[in-house]
């Protein structure tokens, strides 16, 4: 399988990260902040840079991973809006950096989360935010309409904050959308903050929705609000790591798992939780 990396999991400044990168084997370098930037933010003479160090290094870039669209709360975006259509640029940036790259996806994110968006038996007037659904599909038409001119997938992912939480409703905002330029980022622990079961419920559910996976493990206690990452295996993740490996070699998964490397040991720093990550990422997800 292809095992890769988010680069800023391990540093902003890319050379170090490819070389990392090279030392420890991974070959699929995702770009989510490169230097001081957000990816989408570089000039032309730091875009050239990347390109070079792509080479360089001999990696590939699965995934412009720009958080396209984060945090804008449904209800109250209008496409004409200043801040949708700075968002709208972005994505156009990203296309154009991602052709540059040699890869044909680019993330986008699926605004701001509405707790209860569909309800029944009088919750659709008393607890469901009714209508969000309807006017999130409206926002999404522009970006669907540029990544079919464009031939890009655009990559939607499972956020704690979006409107898109699960699988299930990845899955939904796309055949509900009825495009072949939208797929999933799977990213797993994410959906378990809503409670979804990844295995067997959801991925058999989206497997033909994937368009690549992101994998941290973490400790989440709704109740509180609060999240604790940790080394793979430690937390919510550890029943589902090895099944969802299995049922991926099995079903020849052709896509990323990117290491989304967000854990930090007490005292360490990102890379360090990065490298302890490592072996285990590479028992279950390597070649």
């Amino acid at each position: 399988m292809k095992l890769g990396v988010i680069t800023d999991g391990i540093s902003r400044d890319l050379e170090y990260s490819l070389k990392v990168m090279n030392e420890t084997g991974l070959k699929h370098a995702e770009l989510q902040f490169v230097w001081d930037k957000e990816i989408g933010d570089q000039t032309p003479e730091e875009i050239q840079k990347i390109k070079e160090l792509i080479t360089k290094y001999d990696v590939s870039v699965p995934c412009i991973t720009r958080h396209n669209f984060v945090g804008m709360l449904v209800m109250q975006t209008e496409t004409s809006d200043e801040a949708y259509q700075k968002h709208f640029n972005g994505l156009k940036r990203c296309i154009k950096i991602a052709k540059e790259l040699g890869t044909d996806t680019v993330r986008i994110m699926s605004f701001r989360k509405e707790m209860i968006i569909f309800g029944e038996n009088g919750a659709e007037k008393w607890v469901a935010s009714t209508g969000a659904w309807e006017k999130m599909l409206k926002l999404l038409e522009g970006p669907i309409q540029l990544a079919e001119d464009e031939g890009i997938t655009l990559a939607v992912e499972t956020g704690n904050n979006a409107m898109i939480t699960s699988g299930w409703l990845g899955r939904k905002l796309i055949d509900d959308l009825g495009t072949k330029n939208l797929k999933i980022i799977w990213d797993i622990p994410n959906t378990l903050y809503c409670t979804e079961v990844p295995y067997p419920d959801a991925y058999e559910e989206i497997k033909d929705y994937l368009s690549h996976i992101h994998i941290k493990d973490c400790i989440s206690d709704i109740s509180r609000a609060s999240v604790k990452f940790c080394p793979w295996g430690e937390g919510d993740m550890a029943p589902y790591l090895e099944p969802i490996a299995n049922a991926l070699k099995r079903d020849n998964y052709q896509g990323v798992i990117s290491m989304e490397s967000v854990y930090h040991p007490d005292g360490g720093t990102y890379e360090d939780g990065f490298r302890e990550c490592l072996p285990m990422a590479k028992k279950l997800f390597g070649d």
